[in-house]
């Protein structure tokens, strides 16, 4: 049943309003509640979305279905079972509210669950046996579109029942045959790739749309429902680029797909973002990117294909941002879309036909999605360096909040503020980054400070609230975020500055904003950390390689060496494509970028190793690697090994765990005594 949530605003408003606030503390890391995906409803009058809450007592996340309002006046909890419920999406007719979810039911797995607007509990909708990712709703609401791997044939039947008197079936040999075979998460690649079904409502029954043989991602019904419009790859070599065309194909089996746009798979790529419909169904926009060879660097643009066919157009071609999210507005005229432009991500629109681009949304901040109602309202999710993301309406320029699942907390914290800075590397290179000072900041005092290093290294740090930047300023310390040449936001030159060359830009720009943050009285040059995950623990390694002004470092999920993951992680099309294998290119390129491993005998900072035991993203290997070389050069160190754990940790208490250690290690290091010579 539908469950009324009141109070909400009302209590937001009484801690908003409250004088006394206290600082952080690390238990409030598990507070917090992540809002995502909004949906608005047909008639306008609500929004769905996704709560996700931490289940300290069990350990684990659980997300639930909600909606608000469009006043913000109502607040709807639709689901509370202890299984995750996601991808909420509302039937056309607005009679029904879908979600996935692999709650208990009929069938095992992630299946398609129904919960009817007129009252009553969620149905279980299907009964598929493959790994479903994703649905939608056809336009007369009679019809589901799946996306759904086929069952390993590996995996035991779902309908079989262990006998205690049998011992049980050894696994199954890992046979492998595709060129790219593993991934994080997923494992390694054994299962036929995803494809696309139909499911009849009426009928219940599910029927393959495309064939095994094509790969696909993203789909999108067209406006009169005949047909859908989708991403895929196929052919004898698809596996060894990650290169995808649009495709439209008739919404009934057996139709053939046909190709819409036609990249080689090597000059340039589609990203899997979906490809959107103009109301009047002859027009698609989608995200094109500019070829494989820097796919870890691509930068998005807006692209405009006739559904007939002909040559894409590129809108905004002016506009040196990267972009996410198109979709025509609902009379066609314009498409909108959200641009990462330098510490912010806002919502934007051009002409459909091309023209100047309009920025929506003023002042920093960021937009993370966007959802349209037919009558053409928005909803936004929107954060901002104290406020974590929420669900708000967008009006004449202007957010207006609709969800307040964070505020009461917020409202009672002092929080660290954070402003912009730039500086000069090196070589001339302008830096941009974000600094974050303690709560109880006293001006002509220095701190000990911590450069904190994104991953990706396609992406940046914005003004969106970050705990972990929050967390550490409430513990005395000033926090630097870098932008460093490989991050979004700054164009395309920018974020292709460090292909094949990782560790050497990016360290000049990272030690130029230390040098900013010393020179301006700001930081104790005496007390200086480093640390980062992924692409920011692969620039860990690099910086304490190269400079020893730092007096600890935390590096997790980093390699030092690239060349002994080759074929051991994920990455092997970037390998090829951006730097060449070994045989083919010669040592030299891959010696270069393995510079801290091998010059490890150049570090003396103490350093703390921490990774995932499953990790297939950046594998342990990496650290341990690093590890053992600091264990027998004698400079202090630690690696740290989360159980079960992939690339990134997802258990709540080693979430925990990790930024305990974080804090225990600095604090180790950087907070002596203070003497006059500190302050």
């Amino acid at each position: 049943m539908f469950r009324v949530s009141i109070g909400l605003l009302a209590a937001s408003l009484v801690f908003a309003q409250s004088t006394t606030r206290r600082l952080l503390k690390l238990d409030d890391m598990h507070s917090f509640h992540d809002v995502r995906d909004p949906q608005i409803s047909p008639d306008g009058k609500w929004v769905a979305y996704t709560l996700s809450s931490i289940d300290v007592a069990a350990d684990k996340s659980d997300s639930d279905v909600w909606m608000v309002s469009w006043d913000g006046t109502r607040q709807v909890r639709l689901t509370s079972s202890p299984e995750n419920e996601n991808a909420p999406r509302w039937s056309p007719d607005g009679r029904y509210l879908s979600f996935l979810s692999g709650r208990p039911g009929k069938a095992k797995g992630t299946q398609v669950w129904l919960l009817d607007r007129t009252g009553g509990e969620a149905q279980q909708l299907t009964e598929v046996k493959g790994r479903l990712s994703a649905c939608e709703w056809s336009p007369d609401s009679k019809r589901l579109l799946l996306v759904m791997q086929d069952r390993d044939p590996n995996d035991p039947a779902d309908d079989e029942k262990p006998n205690p008197a049998t011992p049980p079936k050894p696994p199954k040999p890992i046979v492998i045959e595709c060129y790219k075979f593993k991934q994080d998460i997923v494992g390694y690649l054994t299962q036929p790739p995803a494809r696309l079904y139909l499911f009849d409502l009426t009928a219940k029954k599910a029927e393959a749309l495309t064939a095994e043989s094509l790969e696909t991602a993203s789909p999108n019904w067209s406006p009169d429902g005949q047909s859908i419009a989708f991403l895929g790859k196929e052919g004898k070599d698809a596996d060894r680029y990650d290169t995808w065309n649009v495709y439209v194909t008739e919404a009934r089996a057996g139709a053939a797909p046909r190709l819409v746009t036609h990249y080689d798979g090597v000059r340039a790529s589609a990203s899997r973002a979906r490809p959107e419909w103009s109301p009047d169904g002859t027009r698609l926009v989608y995200q094109q990117s500019s070829g494989a060879k820097d796919n870890a660097y691509n930068m998005s643009r807006l692209a405009v294909v006739p559904v007939a066919g002909g040559d894409p157009k590129i809108l905004a071609g002016m506009l040196d941002r990267g972009v996410s999210s198109p979709r025509f507005t609902t009379d066609g005229s314009s498409i909108l879309f959200l641009v990462a432009d330098d510490r912010s991500e806002y919502l934007a629109r051009v002409p459909a036909s091309g023209g100047e681009v309009e920025r929506l949304v003023k002042g920093p901040g960021a937009i993370s999605a966007v959802a349209q109602g037919m009558d053409g309202r928005l909803a936004v999710l929107a954060a901002g360096d104290a406020a974590s993301a929420e669900v708000h309406a967008l009006e004449n320029g202007v957010l207006r909040p609709l969800t307040h699942h964070n505020d009461a907390l917020l409202g009672e914290l002092k929080l660290g503020a954070t402003e912009e800075f730039s500086c000069k590397a090196k070589d001339g290179n302008e830096v941009h980054g974000l600094l974050v000072k303690p709560p109880d900041y006293e001006p002509g005092r220095k701190y000990p400070t911590l450069l904190r290093i994104h991953g990706g290294p396609n992406g940046q740090d914005s003004h969106a609230f970050s705990f972990e930047r929050q967390m550490f300023a409430a513990s005395g310390y000033v926090v630097v975020n870098v932008n460093y040449r490989g991050s979004s936001g700054r164009g395309e030159k920018y974020q292709t500055a460090i292909s094949a060359d990782w560790g050497n830009k990016e360290v000049l720009d990272l030690l130029a904003a230390m040098d900013y943050v010393v020179g301006i009285g700001l930081a104790d040059a005496n007390r200086l950390g480093v640390g980062g995950w992924s692409y920011g623990g692969i620039l860990t390694d690099a910086v304490i390689a190269k400079d020893h002004r730092f007096k600890a470092a935390t590096s997790g999920a980093g390699t030092a060496f690239p060349i002994a993951l080759y074929g051991v992680d994920q990455y092997i099309i970037q390998y090829d494509e951006e730097i060449g294998p070994p045989w083919k290119v010669g040592l030299e390129p891959w010696i270069r970028i393995s510079y801290p491993f091998l010059h490890a005998d150049q570090i003396s900072t103490p350093t703390l190793f921490l990774g995932g035991e499953h990790d297939f993203n950046v594998p342990l290997v990496g650290g341990e690697q690093m590890y053992e070389a600091l264990r027998s050069l004698g400079v202090p160190t630690q690696l740290v090994i989360y159980p079960g754990q992939n690339h990134g940790i997802a258990r709540p208490s080693y979430q925990k765990d990790r930024m305990e250690r974080y804090l225990a290690w600095y604090a180790k290091y950087l907070k002596p005594p203070e003497t006059p010579a500190a302050k």
